[in-house]
């Protein structure tokens, strides 16, 4: 009987364990770990200067359906929609919605009189 007792506890123990992200109400990952770093390029298009954009998930999960507040996307250069496309007049979504992995960084290039900003509205996360 003590047997049965100590595999019913290891099982419930594993199975808590298994699921303590979820039980726990934490994700291994959140939307910030989406990385969006850019710098000048020195080149000028149109007068206005030009940004190359990286962005980078540093978590080990992907995620997909990447939407990041960018108010229509402002350039006189046109933008690789596959990286980034606005959806509205306020939000754009990265990748064509398809799951960003770490070590697999999006990039492209703008250009405009500043530098935008890119944080990250909302993502789903893939485990």
């Amino acid at each position: 009987m003590a047997y049965r007792g100590t595999i019913i506890l290891f099982f419930l123990v594993s199975l808590f364990l298994a699921n303590s992200n979820q039980v726990l109400g934490t994700q291994p990952c959140r939307p910030s770990d989406i990385v969006i770093t850019q710098s000048r390029t020195n080149k000028v298009v149109e007068g206005k200067p030009e940004y190359a954009v990286s962005i980078r998930n540093v978590c080990k999960c992907a995620q997909s359906k990447v939407f990041v507040q960018c108010y229509g996307l402002s350039s006189v250069e046109s933008i690789d929609s596959r990286a980034i496309r606005a959806v509205d007049g306020e939000r754009c979504m990265l990748g064509g919605g398809r799951p960003i992995s770490k070590g697999t960084p999006l990039k492209f290039k703008y250009a405009w009189m500043t530098p935008q900003d890119f944080p990250v509205i909302s993502s789903t996360i893939h485990c």
